[in-house]
């Protein structure tokens, strides 16, 4: 008969975060030295997790750090919506951000080969959904710098974690209409800031479309290029941010609130779990 107790198993589900059965076996298998037992079910998890490596994270949730005029947002995914709403998935995501905040990482990969504690992080991250029984990953991450950052998260179901995070960049002490801005960008998406930066390819595609779509409809010859830069500037105040009708007033560009508050945004992070 192994030694070890009942208060051994407890400590070990909580340190692993697996079942009573699994953590029994682990001590019998060691002979209840926690440290080989911990060994065990980590060999245990990761075979568990391999399995698992092909199937898809599509749930999951969005977190940020703001420190010192450095913004930080990830996306970390699960496989279901019922992890993703766990203490434990959460409490993990959280420490990922931290990884991604100390080491300063701007995307996903650097992150993942950096090291924590004598292994990847990758395999920090594969060791975490082992414990909580399915795949989680970490898809993206941003940063983002500025005289000031202000952050929102949103909640799409209020049962789960956010799942729409937002960082804008600002210059001004208008705080209020900072947050404000940041709502918009998380309710409007814009996919650019300013129309320099949508790729000219991509212009240059919506133009072409502008033009076919006015020739099949019958407009006038001497009309059409009217027509086409109407429909171009009609693409750029959906799809960026400064040329939006803003959300609280549609009428009014973003430029333009920001302007009369004084600020002056200089870039914008959004990220929506699973787009």
């Amino acid at each position: 008969m192994a030694n070890f107790t009942t208060a051994d198993i407890k400590e070990l589900r909580e340190q692993t975060g697996a079942g009573m059965m699994d953590v029994k076996k682990a001590l019998d298998e060691a002979e209840g030295d926690k440290a080989k037992a911990i060994e065990f079910l980590r060999i245990k998890g990761l075979k568990g997790a391999t399995k698992r490596e092909g199937r898809s994270t599509e749930d999951g949730l969005v977190a940020a750090h703001v420190e010192n005029g450095v913004g930080t947002l990830i996306e970390f995914n699960s496989e279901t919506d019922f992890v993703a709403k766990s203490d434990k998935f959460v409490q993990l995501a959280n420490e990922v951000l931290d990884l991604a905040v100390k080491n300063g990482a701007a995307d996903a990969e650097t992150l993942l080969n950096a090291e924590v504690d004598g292994k990847s992080v990758a395999q920090f991250i594969t060791e975490g959904g082992a414990a909580l029984g399915e795949k989680v990953a970490l898809r993206r991450i941003g940063r983002i710098e500025g005289a000031n950052i202000e952050s929102y998260m949103h909640r799409t179901n209020k049962d789960l974690p956010p799942q729409v995070g937002v960082l804008l960049a600002y210059e001004g002490d208008d705080q209020a209409v900072a947050h404000d801005v940041a709502v918009h960008i998380a309710a409007m998406s814009p996919k650019y800031f300013t129309r320099e930066e949508v790729p000219a390819e991509l212009v240059e595609k919506e133009r072409e479309i502008a033009l076919e779509t006015a020739k099949n409809e019958g407009k006038p010859e001497r009309a059409i290029p009217n027509i086409v830069e109407g429909r171009v500037n009609s693409f750029f105040k959906d799809n960026v941010l400064l040329e939006q009708g803003f959300a609280k007033e549609p009428k009014t560009p973003v430029s333009k609130v920001l302007e009369a508050a004084g600020l002056k945004a200089t870039g914008f992070l959004r990220f929506r779990v699973g787009n």
